[in-house]
């Protein structure tokens, strides 16, 4: 006989909420507080244990509006806030559930109640049993014969288990009638009005005798007492009204199903790895051993029916499938593709590489934008494929690009990792199938086809866990719309490569060699004798005993001539200024003009790849080369980009970027509404800040006063401090802390931003960008005080820069489609921070004077205007 199915649905707010209240304010070693989950995971742990259940969900609240608002304004009105110790435990109680395989669900203008409710009623139409976890008596509209409503009555430990029958013996009342009495009596802690003067006993008593709310004001004259007659009617409308508000919404407009939730048992592993994390070293006995933890693993992912294909039209496609491109290599510009691994609902393929490249019929598929394709990292799909002639075309979900913006903090984003973190355990890591260095190698036909196929179907499962927890952070749009077409751009930019003047470097790269050898020989005079520039042993003495410079810091390996201690020592001898010059340019030669000579391929181009999945921010990166990274303070570093020139004959370098576009952000997000008119009436913003601080008109600014006004512009998007800004401008500590403090007296506004953004992140345990872009910080709430301070600094920043970041990668998307839309040749080739770089025909030049500032100003709506400058020229240098 089979067992039936059950269902445990818990009241996420309510539990969390309970358990916060009713156990000391507990923390563990890193400052986290803690008390909250202590509580809920011990009751999650005893519910599992005692229930037994085939599917559970934990349904938390939206936030703080909801569709019942629009009924009465004032519901919840009385609520006091959520103290931040609690607010930064929600997060924490998600990362439990992903620990325990738990689906957990919210629904924007909606309450935890409502998603219980409809899918309670869902589940007892398909015959299920129902077990409702809450502390919200509410939820006892629910019971039925087959759904109980267990309540917490004291803390969380001690639970009434409510059926119909016990409903009746303790209330006297029916489940339906629980709503009449929330309409009749209200309730204080939603802020249910009800009938004035009406308390429990009394809207019992008339339910009893009338039944209904409809037939108590049906046979008003009917009910004893003139004053509570003359009540009611005084207030039927709000007794209508609190009926309305009491009402679960049952049939509410989830998009999660009773299949969505079913339970298969936790991993003891990882559940053990976050007890041990959190502090919770007294629940690690109750989760069992790895032994068991093991036999309660669902067999997920095993004995998956591989195919091996060897005819390309035996592929039955669905029009839906999971696509991954395997390579082992990084650099994906140079790899081999070993093979090709399609999924879908009902086949698990695999095609090796030399039939894939050369079949017409997957090209087709591949290429057909009516063919749905789930993918993992579009960006190396793109390019890998475009290596071999095909534009691929149709992907619409990228688990990388979900994953990162999930969490922007895991350093790993691969597909195992993802896996295990989601709950797939089977699917291994590729050094454990590969190997690594030497090491590395290819495995036999069935093992590399199995390895393939098992992470492209867990591609394919995880897309919908992904979608969930993007919808849930309100992040599908920076997905859809953001990230994801992006990825395709930055592929075809990838593919497209940066042209480079070989002879230019090398010519550089002798020019250089020569400046160094002169100013070493010109070191060695000053010093009076010859020794190893490069080394701090031999220049230590030189320095602080022969010269007799003042000894700023001591290694333990002698004096430290660090890049620090150098410029501290700049003033005291002419030695020093050359000795930096001389490692400036040693890293020029050796860092930039001999490492751009080694990634040049033989397309005389260098193909960087932007990093689109690692920083927190959101601001991309380069890799083999960096070429975001090309020094531009000294002239020779700017020389270097003499080297890159357009891939065409005729045509030239155009740049356009923007002009100081975190602080215009700043002044947006902030409000400050001096910052904003210096912007809309474009004026120099640090002419401006220097006369709003030193209290000066603008014939009175001179330059000293400008530069510390921009040092202080700049250093507050970063949370600079008084000892940050008093380094910067060699002034004391005393001296900056009266800048910064002048300073937000004259913007109010910034400074009320700081304030409000590093209290939200203490309470949410994240802060995000204009577009929703998340980042977490769970050191803010650190007892160490370094730790503390760093994300507070974070927290400012981390909306500013990231919202820059958005929105140069939101023009990147509208300058593409505007570039292929007119027709126009012109292309992006590189993007550096707030800089986009494009090489196009000389005869296109007037037409991308007009639309590239068009199209970056207008990417967002600020409340202040953003401003594009540009130019152009032969070489990237020119285009200055």
């Amino acid at each position: 006989m089979t067992q039936k199915n059950k269902l445990i649905l818990i009241d996420g707010n309510s539990i969390l909420y309970r358990a916060f209240f009713a156990l000391p304010l507990l923390s563990n070693d890193k400052g986290v507080y803690t008390n909250a989950v202590f509580g809920f995971t011990k009751m999650l742990l005893r519910v599992l244990e005692e229930q037994q259940p085939t599917h559970i969900l934990v349904a938390f609240d939206a936030g703080k509006t909801t569709f019942r608002h629009q009924t009465y304004g004032d519901y919840k009105g009385g609520r006091q806030q959520t103290p931040p110790e609690l607010s930064e435990q929600f997060n924490l109680v998600r990362e439990l559930l992903d620990a325990s395989s738990i689906k957990y669900y919210q629904l924007d203008q909606y309450e935890a109640d409502d998603i219980i409710g409809t899918l309670s009623h869902e589940a007892t139409k398909q015959g299920f049993d129902v077990r409702v976890i809450s502390g919200d008596k509410d939820m006892l509209q629910l019971v039925s014969d087959h759904v109980q409503v267990h309540i917490t009555r004291k803390g969380i430990s001690e639970v009434d288990v409510y059926t119909p029958e016990l409903l009746l013996e303790k209330l006297t009342l029916k489940p339906e009638q629980i709503i009449d009495m929330k309409a009749l009596m209200g309730d204080s802690s939603d802020n249910i009005p009800g009938v004035p003067g009406v308390g429990e006993k009394t809207a019992i008593k008339l339910l009893n005798q009338f039944e209904t709310l409809e037939h108590i004001y049906g046979n008003i004259d009917q009910v004893k007492g003139k004053k509570l007659q003359e009540k009611l009617m005084a207030h039927k409308d709000e007794a209508f009204m609190s009926q309305e508000l009491a009402t679960i919404n049952c049939a509410s407009p989830i998009t999660i199903k009773v299949d969505d939730i079913d339970y298969q048992g936790y991993d003891s592993n990882r559940l053990s790895s976050l007890f041990k994390n959190l502090g919770f070293q007294s629940l690690l006995d109750t989760i069992g051993s790895s032994e068991e933890a093991d036999a309660n693993k669902s067999n997920q992912l095993t004995d998956i029916p591989v195919e091996i294909i060897e005819q390309v039209e035996d592929i039955q496609f669905s029009g839906h499938e999971a696509l991954v491109v395997e390579m082992v290599d990084d650099n994906y510009h140079l790899a081999n593709i070993e093979g090709i691994g399609i999924v879908n609902a009902d086949h698990h393929y695999f095609i090796p590489a030399d039939i894939a490249l050369n079949s017409d019929s997957l090209k087709t598929w591949l290429e057909d934008p009516k063919q749905t394709k789930i993918s993992f990292d579009s960006k190396q799909v793109t390019v890998a494929l475009l290596r071999h002639g095909i534009k691929v075309k149709g992907i619409r979900f990228d688990l990388l690009l979900a994953s990162y913006l999930i969490n922007p903090s895991e350093n790993n984003h691969d597909i195992p990792a993802i896996s295990h973190r989601l709950g797939y355990q089977n699917v291994l890591f590729d050094e454990e199938i590969y190997g690594k260095g030497a090491k590395l190698k290819i495995p036999d036909l069935p093992i590399l086809a199995e390895h393939v196929v098992r992470k492209t179907k867990a591609l394919y499962l995880l897309k919908d866990k992904a979608k969930q927890a993007l919808k849930e952070n309100q992040q599908e749009a920076l997905l859809n719309e953001l990230e994801l077409p992006l990825a395709i751009i930055l592929g075809r930019m990838e593919a497209q490569g940066v042209r480079v003047n070989q002879q230019q470097l090398e010519d550089m790269q002798i020019e250089l060699k020569e400046r160094l050898e002169t100013i070493e020989q010109e070191v060695h005079e000053l010093a009076g004798e010859r020794f190893n520039l490069n080394s701090p042993k031999q220049l230590g003495p030189i320095l602080f005993e022969k010269l007799g410079l003042p000894v700023i810091k001591k290694t333990k390996t002698g004096y430290s001539t660090s890049a620090d201690v150098l410029e501290q020592l700049e003033n005291k001898h002419p030695i020093i200024a050359k000795l930096l010059l001389y490692r400036q340019l040693g890293k020029l030669q050796s860092t930039y003009i001999e490492g751009l000579l080694k990634v040049i391929h033989d397309d005389n181009k260098i193909h960087t790849r932007f990093n689109q999945a690692l920083t927190q921010t959101g601001r991309l990166s380069s890799i083999d080369p960096n070429l975001q990274n090309i020094p531009i303070r000294l002239e020779e570093g700017r020389k270097i980009r003499k080297a890159f020139i357009p891939s065409e004959q005729d045509w030239v370098m155009f740049a356009a970027d923007y002009s100081q576009i975190e602080l215009r952000v700043l002044a947006h997000i902030a409000g400050d509404e001096k910052l904003i008119a210096a912007f809309k009436e474009d004026r120099d913003i640090h002419t401006q800040t220097a006369m709003d601080v030193f209290h000066v008109e603008m014939d009175q600014v001179n330059d000293l006063m400008r530069r510390q006004a921009k040092a202080v512009n700049f250093g507050i998007v970063y949370g600079i401090s008084d000892y940050g800004l008093s380094q910067n401008l060699g002034i004391t500590r005393k001296e900056a802390k009266a800048f910064i403090d002048r300073y937000f007296v004259s913007y109010p506004g910034v400074k009320d931003y700081m304030d409000r953004i590093v209290l939200q992140a203490k309470q949410e345990g994240f802060v995000k960008t204009l577009m929703q872009r998340r980042r977490y910080l769970p050191e803010i709430t650190s007892r160490n005080f370094n730790q503390r301070s760093f994300a507070e600094r974070t927290a400012m920043n981390t909306p500013i820069q990231g919202s820059a970041a958005d929105i140069i990668k939101k023009a990147m998307i509208d300058l593409d489609f505007a570039l292929a839309y007119q027709g126009l040749s012109a292309r992006i080739i590189l993007q550096v921070h707030d800089e986009l770089i494009l090489e196009a025909p000389k005869s296109e030049i007037e037409k991308l004077k007009q639309l590239v500032p068009e199209i970056m100003e207008n990417a967002v709506k600020l409340d202040v205007p953003l401003k594009v400058d540009y130019a152009y020229g032969s070489t990237w240098y020119d285009a200055k």
